[in-house]
């Protein structure tokens, strides 16, 4: 449940939102999700996290970075960690928690509603501090994958659950092929 004169912020996990959306087999469109989100309230921040490979010339996560940073997102980066796992296969990790929940308690106060888009269920005392703020908190993901991405816990936290498949005909477009982005997930 939205309210027209709520200020409203977006905190968006670029690696869970992009491996729910993946999931369910579409690609999301920011300029849409942008303005759907300026539709149900007003919008004051937008923010996306993501990590990024230095060691990498060209990353095919640039684009989407440079594109949103131009577009009234707020973009929170780091550089990502590379490792090889135990069976040798080459991982990136680059976890985004710690700076998004920073960013949401410093909005608190000037917003009513935060809407979060990820299922990590390490979100779940982030939700429930903003809550005992006084400010309304929707989670975006999808029960609609095996397993759920989004935490049972998380979902009952929060005030509002948003299904991502319930916005693919507002926000989704259909997945590009030479889009390879599969490094960069958890």
């Amino acid at each position: 449940m939205f309210y027209k004169d709520e200020r409203l912020a977006l905190f968006i996990d670029g690696a869970n939102l992009y491996a729910a959306a993946k999931t369910l087999g579409f690609d999301i469109d920011y300029k849409l999700l942008r303005t759907e989100f300026m539709r149900r309230g007003k919008l004051l921040r937008a923010f996306y996290y993501t990590a990024l490979l230095d060691t990498e010339e060209y990353s095919p996560i640039r684009p989407l970075v440079d594109w949103l940073n131009y577009n009234g997102f707020t973009m929170v980066t780091k550089a990502a960690k590379e490792y090889t796992d135990s069976q040798g296969r080459r991982k990136v990790k680059g976890n985004m928690d710690i700076e998004l929940t920073v960013n949401a308690m410093e909005l608190a106060p000037h917003v009513d509603h935060i809407v979060i888009f990820s299922g990590d269920g390490d979100y779940r005392p982030l939700v429930e501090s903003l809550q005992r703020q006084g400010v309304r908190v929707s989670v975006v993901s999808t029960i609609r994958s095996n397993p759920p991405m989004i935490s049972d816990e998380l979902r009952r936290q929060a005030d509002n659950f948003i299904d991502l498949e319930g916005l693919r005909d507002v926000i989704g477009r259909p997945p590009r092929d030479d889009e390879d982005m599969s490094e960069y997930q958890p």
